[in-house]
């Protein structure tokens, strides 16, 4: 029974941290700028849904631009040249980002990982260890 009490406490400390977290990135979303805010929601985005739907990947970088330039309309945001890292190696990355009209959340999100990125092309990606 203690353990059982242990794993809530923990699993509650958890979800307060993640809740916390969520709630400095939304406050750093408002002092953005609209076009800026929509990039960094769907990259915080794709950062989340890789982490939530695939095991094999813990990224803690996305980069909406690393080999190709985004392009918006209205707003969704559509990546065909992104990239994201995961445990020091980088991933090319495409998604397609729908927000609400305030761009403060997601209203729709589709994604596909693609190769590694080698090594030797991460500098002239902008891409870093």
């Amino acid at each position: 029974m203690r353990a059982f009490g242990l794993a809530v406490v923990a699993a509650t400390m958890f979800g307060a941290a993640a809740v916390a977290a969520d709630g400095r990135f939304e406050r750093s979303l408002k002092m953005l700028a609209p076009e800026e805010r929509l990039e960094q929601l769907c990259d915080y985005t794709a950062m989340t849904r890789i982490r939530t739907e695939t095991k094999q990947y813990r990224p803690d970088r996305a980069v909406a631009n690393a080999m190709a330039e985004p392009k918006t309309s209205g707003n969704t945001l559509e990546v065909n040249g992104g990239a994201f890292r995961s445990q020091k190696k980088w991933y090319a990355l495409s998604y397609r980002c729908t927000a609400t009209p305030d761009r403060m959340s997601v209203v729709a999100f589709h994604f596909t990982i693609g190769e590694p990125i080698p090594e030797s092309k991460w500098s002239s990606y902008g891409l870093w260890d």
